[in-house]
């Protein structure tokens, strides 16, 4: 258990106990009349719930491939089999990226944290592109069957907006929308990729 804990007691707190991160602490909330030992009880109870959510947002590469894998079985057939799929630290402008040729995928660190049905978004997106490099009719179609596709996209997007940063869809070049895709990746890729971007791109 972290030994970063801080423990703050509510007069109006009467049945409810709640915690959070906030920096590098965890913020637990507890009614003012619990004794020592209740609060002992539900500060582990609580900061044990935030690490099982800490695991969950925040997979391993092991994990990342256990999850790409089911996610290809659920909504791409089983068809997509990336031949290696991995957290990166060094992508500035985009949520993933990947190389068809060789079958490898990126997903940005920044992803880390983020509701499971947006990171599920990234790497279908991503493994879509194993199928269909490109971003046409056939592309989308590949990921039309994820019931959360939109509200991935717009949780991106207002990601994105509040960075500051200007987006583009594959679609439509010229329309602000959720997010930016290419066919080339930039400083730690090769030609022949596809990427999710969430930065301005150049011409």
């Amino acid at each position: 258990m972290s030994t970063d804990i801080e423990v703050r007691r509510s007069r109006r707190r009467r049945r409810t106990v709640s915690a959070y991160r906030e920096g590098g602490r965890t913020i637990v909330l507890i009614p003012a009349r619990f004794t020592k030992a209740e609060e002992r009880q539900w500060v582990a109870t609580m900061v044990e719930r935030l690490e099982r959510g800490d695991r969950r947002r925040r997979p391993s590469d092991a994990q990342l491939r256990s999850r790409a894998a089911e996610l290809s079985g659920r909504y791409l057939g089983g068809l997509a089999k990336p031949t290696s799929i991995r957290w990166v630290s060094n992508q500035q402008s985009r949520w993933g990226s990947c190389t068809p040729s060789d079958g490898t995928i990126r997903i940005s660190s920044r992803v880390k944290g983020m509701p499971g049905y947006v990171l599920d978004y990234v790497v279908l997106h991503e493994l879509a592109h194993l199928l269909a490099p490109g971003h046409g009719p056939e592309f989308w179609a590949l990921l039309s069957g994820y019931p959360r596709l939109e509200r991935a996209r717009g949780y991106l997007e207002g990601v994105a907006a509040a960075a500051g940063l200007e987006l583009s869809d594959g679609d439509s070049p010229a329309e602000p929308l959720v997010d930016e895709l290419d066919d080339v990746d930039e400083p730690d890729g090769a030609p022949g990729q596809a990427a999710l971007e969430f930065g301005p791109t150049e011409d």
